[in-house]
């Protein structure tokens, strides 16, 4: 029978230092083998020069370094790069970089699908099948940085010029519903021996799992975003399903108790712009009601996002003077705004349009097929949000 090989990307800095132990090595190596696989991307181990040899050879029969297997990979116009990954079961992820003038920023996914259904997302409209482990999650980071360094011909290790200098968690998935694996990959990405990124540069997004929230304040506090996407409850629940659980009131207080921990003083809010459902100029009244005065009252930023449009959505982006209006009445209240840059359009890879391969375990496709019948039976607003005012 044949002993399954530890897979070395699923342990954290001290899971590394007990595994060593296992093996009857000192702490010292486990600093050692991180700084092979996580700053110089080394897999082999018998290329690992300054282990031991009894090490390397006790590492060959029982570990192994293995990131998910890239399915395509591809770079748009603009710079951005995709890689479709292979997550097994019939499931891929995606994963995206997108270069700046002073930053490099990887977007990485957390489940195979997303359980949330947000309605303007198309990755949540392949349903969900399971959390990525930890080798598939910090795989992501490992396999783009060293790609990206094979391409410009960068040497591995601390001396080469690190390419992902920021990551966000914004990928397919709600990050705080796979919360252990999350939260080892975010203690690799921090490790000085591993990747180093500061807590300011790791940002986690989620659409607002609020017990999770707290957890991550007292586990492994980093910058906070959370996709609003609404200014009331009745529309934010239509959007965002999640809300009919945790809405508004608890949501903001559960930011504000987060705040406490994070490394930024404020929580960016992430607000899809979509076509006469949440733009009108009396939205973002409300907005800046619900972040400046009373109990709701938080630090912010809005990083307006314009929508991606997908046929299964039924909705539209606003058009750009409604989201610069709708951008100026925040900017007015003394809200630091930004409208986000479209990136990677021309590969599927810009916000919202993530969506790999899933098989689907929630029937989220079956049953917008059976929403489809009933609008051709009904009519084509059944099932629409329609705003009541008065």
């Amino acid at each position: 029978m044949t002993t399954a090989l530890t897979n070395l990307l699923d342990l954290d800095p001290a899971q590394l230092v007990a595994y060593c132990g296992e093996l009857g090595e000192k702490p010292f190596r486990a600093k050692q083998l991180q700084r092979w696989i996580h700053q110089y991307g080394v897999a082999d181990f018998s290329q690992m020069t300054d282990l031991a040899k009894s090490l390397r050879e006790k590492l060959m029969t029982r570990a192994e370094v293995r990131a998910p297997a890239i399915i395509s990979d591809h770079t748009s116009t603009d710079g951005t790069r995709k890689w479709l990954v292979d997550v097994g079961q019939g499931n891929a992820v995606e994963t995206v970089f997108i270069p700046e003038e002073n930053r490099g920023t990887l977007c990485i996914s957390t489940q195979a699908g997303c359980a949330v259904n947000c309605r303007f997302c198309s990755t949540g409209k392949q349903g969900f099948n399971r959390n990525l482990s930890v080798s598939e999650i910090i795989g992501q980071l490992w396999m783009a940085e060293f790609e990206l360094r094979k391409t410009k011909g960068i040497e591995g290790g601390p001396k080469g010029e690190r390419q992902i200098t920021n990551v966000v968690m914004m990928g397919m998935g709600e990050p705080l519903l796979n919360f252990e694996p999350t939260v080892t990959s975010l203690r690799l990405m921090l490790d000085d021996n591993a990747y180093g990124l500061s807590r300011r540069r790791v940002t986690l997004s989620t659409s607002g799992v609020v017990p999770m929230i707290d957890k991550l304040s007292q586990e492994c506090p980093v910058a906070l975003a959370v996709s609003l996407h609404a200014s009331n409850d009745p529309l934010r629940d239509a959007l965002i399903p999640l809300n009919k659980k945790h809405p508004l009131r608890e949501l903001m207080a559960a930011c504000k108790r987060y705040l406490e921990f994070a490394p930024r003083d404020f929580v960016t809010f992430e607000y899809c712009m979509l076509d006469g459902v949440n733009d009108s100029d009396a939205n973002a009244r409300e907005l800046v009601d619900l972040v400046l005065n009373g109990d709701t009252a938080i630090p912010c930023k809005f990083n307006l996002i314009p929508f991606n449009p997908f046929p299964e959505s039924g909705l539209k982006r606003s058009n750009n003077p409604r989201i610069k209006a709708f951008a100026q009445v925040l900017m007015d209240a003394g809200i630091v705004t930004t409208i986000r840059k479209t990136r990677g359009d021309d590969i599927d890879a810009a916000c919202g349009q993530l969506a790999g391969e899933v098989k689907d375990r929630t029937r989220v496709q079956e049953r917008m097929q059976k929403m489809t019948e009933y609008q051709d039976k009904f009519g084509k607003n059944f099932g629409r949000i329609v705003e009541i005012s008065g």
